[in-house]
């Protein structure tokens, strides 16, 4: 009883909607979180407009997103955890654009594909060739190669061949550089590593760990998929929020 009475009630209701927007994969209603919370509609939306002014919470169309400040918490969890919801949130960014999803990871200093989800009617990219000689030549390695610091992602390409794959391959280092310091957080892949084929990526926003989110296209509906470039931004909050940095194992075959 004496502890139930030092509880203060709103601080615990407004961890419940983070909770039920964090275990989302997809935008969050004020009445759907009401409704799982057990709150009355005014006081989560009193609660919901606290947490995007401090920045816990982001309203985006469709409903309310984690914020930059709870996933700059979240951080220090992005090693060891299950890597289920990752997949769930690649699942539904799948079905969101209708496109195979993919998520990367720099591991062990080599950028390995660590899930993907596709269905029969979003197959993936046949992947001929392995990230370790190819990842300059797709958007998840790009995204991956943005976060690391100047030193490092200078001293992974020196350290890589970059293969011809396609005509529209980049295998000039100078210039592959120059595209990952552009300071865009969106990386591209123009029909570089298969032609008729594009890729847009974003970098999973840790501190701990380099990863990326990517969705593949025909070459032609590439356009299509940058209009839709908040869904990916999103799909990569939510990977971070989980701590689902980490390959899965077995890793995926490829």
């Amino acid at each position: 009883m004496a502890t139930q009475r030092t509880l203060i009630q709103s601080v615990s209701r407004a961890l419940a909607l983070l909770d039920a927007v964090g275990g989302s994969a997809r935008p969050v209603t004020a009445k759907c979180l009401a409704r799982q919370s057990g709150l009355a509609l005014p006081t989560a939306y009193h609660l919901l407009r606290t947490l995007v002014h401090d920045g816990y919470l982001a309203r985006e169309e469709g409903g309310y997103v984690l914020g930059d400040r709870a996933l700059s918490l979240a951080g220090g969890r992005a090693v060891g955890m299950h890597p289920a919801h990752a997949h769930q949130v690649l699942e539904h960014l799948r079905d969101e654009l209708h496109a195979p999803a993919y998520l990367s990871v720099l591991d062990d200093g080599e950028i390995r594909l660590a899930d993907v989800a596709d269905s029969r009617s979003c197959p993936r990219v046949d992947m001929w060739v392995g990230f370790h000689h190819a990842a300059h030549a797709t958007a998840l390695g790009k995204a991956v190669l943005s976060t690391l610091p100047d030193r490092a992602r200078r001293d992974y390409v020196a350290a890589h061949e970059l293969a011809d794959l396609t005509p529209h391959t980049v295998t000039s280092p100078p210039r592959l550089l120059r595209e990952l310091d552009s300071g865009s957080d969106v990386a591209l892949d123009r029909e570089e590593f298969a032609v008729g084929t594009a890729c847009v990526a974003v970098a999973v926003p840790s501190p701990t760990v380099a990863a990326a989110v990517a969705v593949s296209v025909r070459a032609d509906q590439l356009g299509r998929v940058l209009e839709r470039g908040d869904a990916i931004r999103r799909a990569a909050r939510l990977i971070a929020y989980a701590g689902a940095g980490e390959r899965p194992d077995p890793p995926v075959t490829i």
